[in-house]
């Protein structure tokens, strides 16, 4: 359900889409023009969810994974997102793998406290590797059995697509984009206006925002495990999955928040730190952004 409310000084349009609260803050304006802009992020956020959602039968995905190996149509806004995909590949020699995602058939975070076995992890190493991801301008294939998972960067992808739909639609109106934590806004605000406010949540109280901020540009990105990880033998598995191991993070930070220009740069900087573990400060500091940690 969609829903509109006035505050002192912006409007709060929020929404439920990819399984996360959808925010915006938008600068005072009439109703009429800050309903119209949270209709247009509504669509914009349910037409990618809808293209790229594993959890659809009728997409572009499934059609992938349907294909056996055969080629399938895609369209440029795919072929970019391809692009981006790939550029990630190379620069983190691997460790970001969009067909990593098959991993979850070994892997359950869903309160349980099951460690999935070796000879689990090993049946699907072979099909994880982006190299072996076939595209060009038009088309797109993958080899029988592997699978193609957008998840890692559909939710900042969709951020960032707002941002700039809002700013294209509002230039002179000042839009914060809060998708379940990951954040861009779409144009400067105003320098008589506040700059937005944003708190961090600690790990140890997801739902308690601590780390107050101020953000007049950019974006934000955070990944950790507050919310999906397990516990085996008292050990703390997160979420994130190495591609080449198989195996859940477990030696590094709870949480890292990272701004940059995009979401999508952000969350990946945010996700490549955890991948690295006990490194994981030491990988975000030579990035030369802005970062929190929280252990």
């Amino acid at each position: 359900m969609t829903s509109l409310t006035r505050h002192p000084d912006y409007w709060r349009g929020h929404f439920i889409a990819m399984a996360s609260d959808c925010e915006l803050l938008i600068d005072p304006c009439p109703e009429s023009r800050a309903r119209a802009l949270l209709v247009a992020a509504e669509r914009r956020v349910r037409a990618i969810e809808q293209k790229y959602s594993r959890y659809r039968e009728d997409n572009l995905v499934a059609r992938l994974h349907r294909a056996e190996g055969k080629p399938v149509a895609i369209d440029g806004e795919t072929l970019s997102l391809l692009t981006f995909a790939d550029h990630c590949y190379r620069l983190s020699d691997g460790l970001f793998d969009l067909t990593s995602g098959v991993l979850r058939r070994a892997w359950r975070f869903d309160g349980c406290d099951r460690l999935p076995s070796q000879g689990e992890i090993d049946a699907l190493l072979p099909l994880i590797g982006w190299e072996r991801v076939r595209y060009d301008d038009s088309t797109l294939s993958l080899p029988a059995g592997m699978e193609l998972d957008f998840g890692g960067i559909g939710k900042e992808y969709a951020v960032d697509q707002v941002a700039a739909e809002l700013a294209r639609q509002a230039p002179s109106l000042s839009v914060l984009v809060n998708f379940g934590g990951d954040i861009a806004i779409s144009v400067p605000r105003a320098p008589e206006r506040p700059p937005w406010q944003v708190g961090i949540a600690t790990p140890s109280k997801p739902t308690q925002a601590s780390y107050p901020l101020t953000l007049r540009h950019g974006a934000l990105a955070t990944s950790g495990d507050s919310q999906r990880f397990l516990r085996h033998g008292g050990v703390r598995y997160s979420h994130i999955l190495n591609p080449k191991t198989g195996w859940a993070t477990r030696s590094g930070p709870a949480q890292v928040t990272v701004a940059g220009q995009s979401c999508l740069q952000a969350g990946l900087l945010a996700t490549l730190a955890l991948l690295h573990e006990t490194e994981a400060e030491a990988f975000i500091r030579a990035q030369q952004v802005p970062y929190w940690i929280q252990p």
